[in-house]
């Protein structure tokens, strides 16, 4: 089919019959003309907000305004530039608690580099031991799977809670079986996130209480729902909470959080101490004393010209509300759910295999599928890819750092994932593919990923959903193979 301007007429027409609610979202539409018009002039189709959000541009000039109008320093030090510094770091500190409404008697705010720099402070520094216990779910970003690796070395034992399929949703009768096996002796963690980086789905935060009850530790991941979604910690009260802020607002990169439940802040064991974590370290004492709350893990010089920028990101999303850009978010992402669905190839076969929940209920903007050809082949995503990219048409492929989920999703087995790990030690997401094909199981080992975000539009979706009609009936043979260089290239490596 080729789009002309009556078909993209009534396919609007007919969605804003379906989801009325869009034309509430018209903002989104006025600064796309102002904060984000570099994606039409450049003709950019961007679906991968989930990979990292958009920045406005009144972001960058608001803080490189402050950057050029003002002399900063290091603020490790007394003198005027960095006690300058010091002050609008903790002002944004300040107001990143404001934003979650985490109260100053109940948490601790932490800059990290990224949410992977916020997990990896918990896994290193939870006190796990012999009898204790580390329960996971299928559904976690890697930084959150590695953290068994520090469970395990101190004798603590690992456990993932399994996921329903098709939908990919928690199995709550086995998750509420595992945790009746916490040992109130010893530590225990439960590590989920609140939204998924893989299928979208929202998983409840009523888990966190429940968790509590049955003598769990909770560690929160929402680097995938804080950008369009109210995180209120005097409602819920995870014992850590880990995410990016380039997630939420694309600007600036490198700057993470972690939020610390001052329930839990005592037991936590820092393996080392680093500039700026220590009150008192001496070399001949052989010995030091940690900083007390945040300073203790805001290990060397923070990124501090980049954390005001933090601050003008959350006002930003403050500005339009967080509301409106999730309705926004929930109409696309339905519409673009039941197009896709309803896909077909000439002999009426589908075209594609949607995973995670169907409707846009308890689910977010990431939207993760595969293709097939006529006669249900699979169709190589990195191919998908190669097409989308001739069309200015930006989307994700791989297994966006979440095994678990995809393992269920595309049915590959503990064999199937024995036949990667017993290969070789230097075994790449490329060769893994070759492997699973090779084996005949027309299997796949990625996916190909969309997102809708901030600056998405119908025409976005539109043109995505056109895109995927030129698949029709396309095969191996005539989609062409991947021409990129499979080994080095970024895109098709286990990404976020």
């Amino acid at each position: 089919m080729i789009t002309t301007p009556q078909t993209t007429v009534s396919a609007y027409q007919q969605f804003l019959k379906e989801y009325p609610t869009y034309a509430q979202t018209g903002i989104l539409d006025d600064l796309r003309k102002t904060e984000y018009q570099r994606l039409d002039e450049q003709q950019q189709c961007y679906l991968d907000y989930t990979g990292g959000g958009l920045y406005a541009e009144s972001q960058l000039d608001k803080h490189f305004a402050m950057l050029r109008e003002n002399v900063y320093g290091n603020p490790h030090s007394a003198n005027p530039t960095s006690l300058a510094m010091t002050d609008l770091v903790e002002e944004a500190r300040a107001y990143v608690m404001r934003y979650f409404n985490a109260s100053a008697e109940e948490y601790v705010a932490v800059f990290t580099p990224n949410a992977r720099g916020a997990l990896k402070h918990v896994g290193e520094s939870y006190p796990f031991a012999t009898g204790g216990r580390c329960l996971l779910t299928y559904d976690n970003h890697n930084s959150v799977n590695g953290i068994r690796e520090f469970a395990k070395s101190k004798g603590a034992k690992y456990t993932y809670a399994p996921l329903t399929v098709p939908d990919l949703r928690m199995d709550q009768d086995k998750l509420e079986e595992l945790l009746e096996t916490a040992d109130p002796q010893y530590n225990n963690l439960f590590a989920f996130p609140a939204q998924s980086n893989f299928s979208g789905v929202k998983h409840s935060l009523e888990l966190i209480e429940l968790a509590h009850s049955k003598g769990w530790d909770v560690l929160l991941d929402a680097a995938a729902f804080a950008p369009t979604n109210h995180l209120d910690l005097s409602v819920v009260k995870p014992d850590f909470v880990a995410l990016s802020f380039y997630k939420m607002f694309g600007y600036p990169t490198g700057i993470g959080l972690l939020l610390i439940n001052k329930r839990v802040f005592d037991k936590l064991q820092r393996p080392w101490f680093a500039g700026g974590t220590v009150n008192f370290a001496s070399v001949q004492g052989n010995g030091f004393y940690l900083a007390k709350d945040e300073a203790a893990f805001e290990d060397g010089t923070i990124d501090y010209l980049g954390i005001p920028a933090v601050k003008i990101g959350l006002q930003h999303l403050e500005n339009i509300g967080l509301d409106v850009i999730a309705e926004r978010v929930r109409c696309l992402t339905g519409w673009l759910l039941s197009q896709l669905f309803e896909m077909k190839h000439s002999n009426g076969r589908p075209m594609i295999r949607l995973y995670g929940p169907l409707n846009t209920d308890n689910r977010g903007g990431t939207i993760t599928l595969n293709f097939y050809d006529p006669d249900e082949a699979f169709l190589d995503y990195r191919r998908i890819e190669e097409l989308a990219n001739y069309e200015g048409i930006s989307i994700r492929t791989g297994c966006f750092c979440n095994p678990g989920a995809g393992e269920l999703a595309e049915g590959l087995t503990a064999d199937d994932m024995r036949t990667g790990l017993d290969e070789a030690a230097d075994m790449t997401l490329p060769r893994f593919v070759q492997l699973i094909q090779h084996k005949g199981s027309n299997k796949s080992a990625g996916a190909v990923r969309i997102s809708v975000g901030i600056a998405t539009n119908f025409a976005d979706i539109e043109k995505f959903i056109q895109f995927v009609r030129t698949l029709r009936d396309k095969t191996n043979l005539n989609l062409g193979k991947v021409t990129f260089d499979i080994e080095n290239c970024r895109v098709i490596r286990d990404g976020s």
